[in-house]
Formats: C-alpha cells, sequence, structure tokens
C-alpha cells in the first residue's frame, strides 16, 4: 500500500536492504520487552529491564553481525553509546504506560498464519496477547516511534487489525481491545473492533492481493511518491528520482491499458487472484 515498486523491489527483486539506527534499536527494545516477562513480576522493575540491553544487543549482533556496519566508523563508541543509552530511555518510558507486574502475557512474539476461503494467506507475528479471567483477548504492539497525528490514526491502525482478523479467523473470537503503545512520544492508542471492521479489512487484504497478482503477471509495479521516499534505500533505482529498475525477473504477459491496470489498483485505494500470502508487520 506503501508503494508497489518497494514492494516489488523488496519481495520479488529481493533487493538488500541497509540496516538502519532506528529500525535496529526498535528490534532491540522489542527484545528487551519480551524477554522481562521472563521473570517473576516483583522482578520486572525499569532497571532490570534496562540491564538486559547490552546482552540483548551482543545476541542481535550474533544473530546478524551484518548490524556491526552501523557504527563501523564510531571508533571511539559515543555513537554506540547514544544509540543504547537512547534504547534505555524507551525502555524506561513503557514503564510510564503499562504496569509489567500486572501482566501475564498469554502470548509473546506469537506467530499466527491463517488461510481466508480465497486461498489467500495471512501471517504475522504478534508482540503480545494478553487474556482476561474473562477470556476477553487484547492484541499489544509497541512502536519505538511516535503516535501519528488523529488524521493518521486509520493508517496506524491497519496492522493491528488485520492481527485481529487472523485471531478471528484462527480462533473465533473477536479480539476486545487493539492497543498501540508508541514508546516514542509516550502515548497508546487503544481501538475495540467489531466484525464489520474485520470484514472490511478482509475485502480490503482481497483487492490488495488481486492488484499485487495483477502486477505480477504484467511487470507493472509503479512508484508511489510519498515523504517516505527519504528513508528508501532504492532511490537509485526508482523512476521518480530518474534511475531505472533492474531488469523484471519473472516472465509477464501482454500488459493492459494504463486505465485498465489503474482501474484495477483503484479498490485497493478505495478500501484505504491467486492463492498467495500477505504478512503484518
Amino acid at each position: 500500500m506503501q508503494c508497489p515498486l518497494l514492494y516489488r523491489f523488496r519481495v520479488i527483486d529481493k533487493l538488500p536492504q541497509k540496516p538502519s539506527e532506528a529500525a535496529t534499536r526498535g528490534t532491540l527494545v522489542h527484545a528487551v520487552l519480551e524477554r522481562l516477562f521472563d521473570n517473576p513480576a516483583p522482578e520486572r522493575t525499569p532497571g532490570r529491564a534496562t540491564s538486559l540491553i547490552p546482552a540483548q544487543w551482543d545476541r542481535l549482533l550474533e544473530s546478524k553481525p551484518e548490524l556491526a556496519e552501523l557504527f563501523a566508523e564510531d571508533p571511539e563508541g559515543e555513537r554506540l553509546a547514544r544509540w543504547l543509552s537512547e534504547a534505555e530511555r524507551l525502555v524506561e518510558r513503557w514503564f510510564s504506560l503499562e504496569d509489567p507486574t500486572r501482566l501475564e502475557p498469554a502470548e509473546r512474539e506469537m506467530f499466527v498464519e491463517t488461510e481466508l476461503e480465497s486461498g489467500l494467506r495471512l501471517r504475522g507475528v504478534i508482540d503480545r496477547i494478553d487474556v482476561a479471567p474473562t477470556g476477553e483477548v487484547r492484541i499489544v504492539d509497541y512502536k519505538t516511534g511516535k503516535a501519528p497525528r488523529p488524521e493518521y490514526a486509520e493508517g496506524a491502525l491497519f496492522q493491528m487489525k488485520f492481527y485481529a482478523l487472523v485471531i478471528w479467523r484462527l480462533k473465533g473470537v473477536v479480539p476486545r481491545r487493539l492497543q498501540l503503545v508508541y514508546l516514542g512520544s509516550g502515548d497508546v492508542m487503544t481501538y475495540d473492533p467489531v466484525v464489520a471492521d474485520l470484514e472490511r479489512v478482509e475485502r480490503k487484504l482481497l483487492a490488495l492481493w488481486d492488484a499485487i497478482a495483477l502486477a505480477t503477471e504484467t511487470g507493472e509495479w509503479r512508484p508511489r511518491p510519498t515523504k517516505l521516499c527519504g528513508w528508501c534505500d532504492h532511490q537509485a533505482l526508482c523512476p521518480e528520482f530518474g534511475g531505472t529498475p533492474p531488469v523484471y525477473p519473472l516472465s509477464v504477459r501482454p500488459a493492459e491499458s494504463a486505465q485498465d491496470v489503474q482501474g484495477r489498483m483503484d479498490p485497493v485505494r478505495a478500501e484505504t487472484g491467486p492463492p498467495g500470502a500477505l504478512e503484518g508487520h
């Protein structure tokens, strides 16, 4: 939905992406908050949480050695120290938003997958699932950035509704609450979905997959310029910036007219093929 051409670069061309400090810090903070719940409730303190950061950073480096490139030009370790300090601040801020001594998550970093009647598979990883004694389900996701402005809230909630749809189709239960915890700004966004919400999301995903299938067959992957282009690793290959994409690696059928392709893509925007999979992140 962000940019069809970016989807092609990532999923079809599988172009490498440079690790970023912000994304890596988010991964580190997520790992710390997940591991904190290994401790008994009384020991889930800010001090204990921040003490987990060095070991989790070492684990990340061990699993992804390429992350060392982030601080290759930091011989004195000053940038790394500032980066780790920011991770500490994000972890500490979480304690002002939730009380982990009163939480016993049913699931952490839970991989979920289901298949719709159309054959489309949906899968993703949910940060945390809480289940009340009465059986009500809450889906929680941590964000290390700032909360979006109100006019962009619906876009932020789409990921959570995606997860809610998967849980509903898997277990027949509509989650009672969706909760986004923004550590960058200290905000908590909540939404209580109903069946109609999840049905709309399902229709949107089916329209999105139809658009993906069409673009895959025709090779028509169009860039969609936004402010996010400034953070894209692939500007040099993007026609919007004077670049040329690599040779398309798949066989294509004769392309439809531009108007036909546009018409097939519009249902995706209006709501914001073959069996396949969509992943939530």
